[in-house]
């Protein structure tokens, strides 16, 4: 049986899940770092695949370094959660420096996208950059965000003015529980308008690393209005998914 490798390589990490038919029979992800093209090709040269298709930012580079298929990035998300759970409406993928909202037709296929790919603002590189303005890690945060009660109000998503916004707070004496729950709150109002724009109904498939924060899965629950899946393994769904277009339509 054929083996495909699906890479997604991304800003922060390179996500990489092998497959025989339609079955996964490994998964591994790792850091960018500095050259996200070396990180891809370790994984190329375990040498257990028949066929690459890669998505993300670096899918061009592989085409050219690996003789990868390529496969756009929200129709990766789309083929791996409609895969994951078929009764999915839409699609919301927070990764490190991009969100991705995608409204669903039957069978998986893309109704309407809206992806933030110009600004880090409401991603994972802004909530890393907050968690240090706070003192916190990032589990830290999630974990203050979710205990604290009360409302802090951010005006600003612009990473830059964010984070003097938090600073300011700090040293005003507001709590900093309230202001990590403030954050989230801000970033789930922008993304819930996002969705919107889209016309996302039904099931939301919550993909990407940020869906492994507690704070971010808890506040789109409270948000959307519908029920919220998360992946068991929600960080490689477009690896997945651009594993499984492969066995679908070649990869194109």
């Amino acid at each position: 049986m054929r083996r495909v490798l699906g890479l997604d390589i991304g800003s922060r990490s390179v996500d990489a899940v092998w497959l025989e038919g339609t079955t996964v029979v490994d998964a591994a992800v790792a850091d960018s770092g500095f050259d996200p093209a070396s990180v891809a090709a370790a994984f190329v040269g375990r040498g257990d695949h028949d066929l690459i298709v890669a998505t993300g930012y670096g899918r061009r580079v592989a085409g050219e370094s690996f003789g990868a298929q390529v496969v756009t990035e929200i129709k990766a998300y789309a083929v791996g959660a409609s895969a994951l759970f078929p009764q999915a409406g839409a699609v919301l993928d927070i990764g490190g420096q991009d969100t991705k909202a995608i409204s669903l037709l039957a069978g998986g296929r893309v109704a309407d996208f809206e992806m933030n790919d110009k600004c880090a603002a409401g991603t994972g590189k802004f909530l890393e950059v907050m968690a240090r303005a706070l003192g916190f890690s990032l589990e830290e945060m999630a974990a203050h965000s979710l205990a604290a009660t009360g409302d802090v109000q951010i005006s600003s998503m612009c990473t830059v003015f964010a984070e003097s916004e938090v600073t300011g707070l700090v040293h005003r004496g507001v709590d900093r529980g309230l202001i990590a729950r403030g954050l989230h709150e801000s970033i789930v109002r922008r993304t819930i308008s996002t969705l919107k724009r889209v016309g996302a109904t039904g099931p939301l498939v919550f993909a990407g690393g940020v869906a492994r924060n507690p704070a971010m899965v808890a506040l789109v629950r409270e948000s959307y209005a519908g029920d919220v899946l998360v992946p068991v393994d929600a960080q490689t769904v477009g690896a997945y998914g651009a594993a499984l277009s492969a066995s679908n339509d070649g990869g194109l």
